[in-house]
């Protein structure tokens, strides 16, 4: 059955570490807007999301074409896009809302891991996505996780998005942007790249200060560094970048 649909509340998170996180007395509530062709989706998405303490739906949209204006009216800080609606697709929606300054993260909401508008969607920017059956508990925690600055991209899912590049695009585009990725790369300095690689594998700051035996701060300043360095938006552009460059076990 699908999870957004028919969600229960006993299948809701009771996270311990929700109160020293957003939405916390000392932070506001996670803002999100919801963004679905299919009004039962929305109802289960809001129910789910609306009754917990550290977020707060600020509103719903059909159509990407209502995305651009109930962003400037509720700021949110996280837009739950589905990727396929009429007029304005979500891809579309994403791309719209990347290119502004002080952009809403955006969580891709799909039927397929690996789609190819999925792709394209985190190419223009989104933090991540999640499927249309996923656990209630696992959509609660990838809000607060994208709010937190973290992607939504688990190893698995990263591997399915390898593989989904090498099976469908041409050989040419594929040796192109790898030749421009590894340029890229190649302007960090070697503890940015490894932890660039290390973005690329799908680790969390405190797995990459683990196993380079760093701070967790350190490795936070690092991929800022990265991201400033390289001009892009979140962690899931480094990873994409990294594995254009030739995959998980590029050196450059």
């Amino acid at each position: 059955m699908n999870a957004l649909q028919r969600p229960h509340s006993p299948g809701l998170p009771q996270d311990p570490a929700a109160p020293s996180g957003p939405g916390s007395p000392q932070t506001p509530p996670v803002r999100v807007l919801l963004v679905d062709d299919d009004p039962l989706v929305r109802a289960g998405l809001s129910f789910m999301l609306g009754g917990l303490p550290d977020i707060r739906i600020v509103g719903e949209a059909a159509d990407g074409t209502e995305v651009a204006a109930l962003v400037d009216r509720h700021a949110p800080d996280v837009v739950l896009m589905d990727i396929r609606m009429p007029a304005m697709d979500g891809l579309a929606a994403t791309e719209e809302l990347r290119s502004r300054e002080q952009a809403p993260e955006v969580i891709v909401l799909t039927t397929f891991h690996a789609d190819e508008q999925v792709l394209r969607a985190l190419r223009a920017g989104a933090a991540g996505f999640v499927l249309k059956d996923t656990p209630p508990a696992e959509i609660v925690a990838a809000v607060r996780r994208v709010a937190a600055g973290e992607p939504v991209l688990s190893p698995a899912v990263t591997q399915q998005l390898i593989a989904r590049v090498a099976g469908h695009e041409q050989q040419q585009e594929q040796d192109t942007r790898g030749d421009r990725a590894r340029a890229r790369l190649a302007l960090l300095n070697e503890r940015e790249r490894a932890v660039a690689v290390a973005v690329g594998r799908g680790q969390s700051n405190a797995e990459i200060a683990r196993t380079l035996y760093l701070s967790v701060a350190t490795v936070k300043t690092h991929v800022s560094r990265v991201l400033t360095k390289l001009s892009l938006n979140n962690r899931v552009q480094i990873a994409l970048l990294v594995h254009d460059a030739g995959g998980l076990d590029t050196e450059a």
